[in-house]
This record gives C-alpha cells, structure tokens and sequence, in this order.
C-alpha cells in the first residue's frame, strides 16, 4: 500500500487560498468559527526562513484551525524535503507547494511561477517531499507563464508533478506574466480561463483538481464543482468572509445552524484575550475581521471603531464588544426609523413590504 493511500487526505471541496499579509494564524482561527470544514492555508513562507529561521514564530498554529495547510515557496529538494518534515512535525494536514506567485522578489529567489518553466525540477522537489514526510504534497499552479500557455504544455506539466506524488493540483485559471505586470495585475488583468483547468481534469480523471481565481460567491463554487474537484476562494474570502458562513451545510452536509456574525465575534473574544494577554497587539488580529459585517447595518462603525481603536495601546477585547455595541446601535436606530415610516403609511401593500424587510 502506498503512503497516498495510507494517508489522510485533507477534503478539499472548499479552501480559502493562501494569501500575503492576511491568512496568518490569527485570520485561520476567525475563518475557523465561520466554517469549521473548508481547509485553510497559510500565508506562503519560503524555505529558507523555515529551515534556518525561527520555525515556532514561523509555523506555530492554535488547534482550532484543522485542517489547515502550510505552502512553502523553494526549489532545492533537500529544503523541499525537509520542510515537509518540519510541517508533518508541528502537525499540518498538507505541505503545499507555490508554482504560482509572479513577483519578482519571488522570481529572483527562484521559486513561484517561473518554476512552471521548470517541470522536471518541480517533480524532483515534489517526489523529496512526499518521500520525506507522511502528510499530503499538493502544488499550486498557473494555468501557463508568458508565452508557455499551450495545453500540452500545461498537461505535460501536471502530468510530471503527479508522477512524483502530487496528491492534489490546485490551479488558478489565468496564465502570469513574469515581466511588465504587478502581482496585483496579474490576479486581474490575464483573462480568467475555466475552460482550460476543467480541460485538465477530463484530461487527466485521476489527479484531483482545485480551481482557483475569480470565486467570488457560492453559487459559483456550486457550479465550478460540476467539472472539478474542489474550489479554492482567494480575495473574497478575506474581504467578505461571511461568504464562508454556508459552506459546511452546503457543500459537507452540515447540521449545525449557521452561526451569526455576532457569535462569531463572541466565538473569537477568549482567543483575542489570550493573545493580548501574550503581548500580540490587538490589531493584529482585527485587521482580520473588518469585513466581516460587510452590506450590513453598522458596518461603517465597526469598520471605524476597530480601525482607530485598536492601534492604540493597551488595547484589549473590549474594543470588540465596542465596536459590537457600535453595531447593535446601528441596528437599532435602522429598526426604529422604519417602525415610524410603518406607523406613518397609509397604502396598505407598502406596510406590509416594509413590515416584511422590519
């Protein structure tokens, strides 16, 4: 029996995409009370800095997030192989291997995209890995880079990296251009192509494939899943991560009630005391969570009161419940207004419109 087949996969019929500066520890357990089954990566870190930096600073995480993945961005076996080792050891469900950041400090050091020019020393890296630790290896990809956009090229590709032990291809449907366009642009300005990854997997049945780019609602999740396996959610996760709210029901079956965005901050209170009290500053933590009432009443207020509260210092949980109450209020005063223009109506049929919306 092969370790595949004797390891745990990770399901990945939902993630939340490893993201720069905003899925770090603190962000995962947020995400974490919002859907307890989507799996959660981290932010991508190189290497080097795990192999010779400070690995509990680096890759320490709280229990709440599993399933959650590390993504490492490197190109030498042996740090590949012994990242994985070091990930199996502090207890994550996957190490995850980034073919697909353009940027140019990243391409320098070469790792991201431009490896996808590079299939054979990607396979290498990737079969050190899965020789080397007992958790899943999977590979993030683009579907191409600069000129290289053909799809034998792409499947040639995929086609390498599972051969070395790729258990799942996660693959953001637009090429990168290596030169001349931003990270930023590059998540925006080439052309979405779903086509093409849901080529890749009729093309090849057996590699699990996750589509990636441009997700931004449920329903579209919904029907990504009809031609792929799962479905990664990038930017709109962080932005609107209530989005996140009903996924376990409907896409794992879940049974438990969806929770409110109020008990998610009731949910989140202990850790924020416990992280203040071991000295992390409290915006480091709420940055996180700006969006999570986003569209709603009071939003403008949490926004604001989290924004400028929670930098200053010594700032504690109860800057949260503030800005709860903030919302609340907003709630509140909404509430009484359209109670005074019901009170105030005459046509019969408008009444019951806005009673309804009350």
């Amino acid at each position: 029996m092969t370790k595949r087949e004797n390891a745990t996969e990770p399901d990945r019929r939902i993630s939340v995409a490893p993201m720069m500066e905003r899925t770090d520890r603190h962000d995962r357990v947020f995400l974490r009370l919002i859907s307890g089954r989507a799996l959660l990566y981290s932010e991508m870190i190189s290497t080097g800095a795990i192999v010779h930096g400070g690995r509990t600073d680096l890759l320490a995480f709280d229990p709440t997030e599993h399933p959650v993945a590390l993504q490492v961005g490197g190109a030498d076996p042996a740090e590949l192989a012994e990242c994985a080792q070091i990930a199996a050891a502090f207890g994550y469900d996957e190490i995850n291997l980034n073919v697909g950041c353009p940027s140019d400090r990243v391409q320098n050091a070469r790792f991201g995209a431009c490896l996808m020019a590079e299939p054979a020393l990607v396979a290498t890296g990737v079969r050190a890995m899965d020789a080397a630790a007992p958790i899943p290896v999977t590979v993030k990809c683009r579907i191409g880079i600069d000129e290289r956009e053909s799809f034998a090229e792409l499947y040639d590709f995929a086609n390498q990296v599972a051969d070395a032990g790729c258990a799942s291809l996660i693959v953001h449907a637009r090429k990168a251009w290596l030169k001349g366009l931003s990270p930023r642009e590059n998540r925006e300005v080439p052309p979405l192509r779903y086509d093409v990854v849901y080529r890749l997997k009729d093309s090849m049945p057996d590699l699990e494939i996750v589509i990636n780019g441009g997700v931004t609602d449920l329903d579209a999740v919904a029907g990504h899943l009809a031609h792929v396996d799962g479905v990664m959610i990038g930017r709109a996760a962080y932005e609107n991560p209530y989005l996140l709210a009903e996924v376990d029901r409907r896409f794992f079956g879940g049974a438990h009630p969806v929770p409110s965005r109020e008990a998610v901050v009731e949910a989140l209170l202990p850790y924020i005391d416990r992280q203040c009290a071991r000295g992390v500053p409290l915006s480091h933590i709420t940055r996180h969570i700006l969006g999570l009432f986003n569209g709603q009443p009071g939003a403008r207020a949490w926004r604001r009161t989290l924004g400028e509260t929670a930098r200053l210092p010594n700032a504690g949980p109860e800057v949260v419940r503030q800005a709860i109450d903030q919302v609340c209020a907003a709630r509140a005063s909404l509430f009484i207004e359209g109670a005074l223009r019901l009170e105030g109506m005459e046509d019969e049929r408008e009444r019951h419109i806005v009673g309804n919306i009350l």
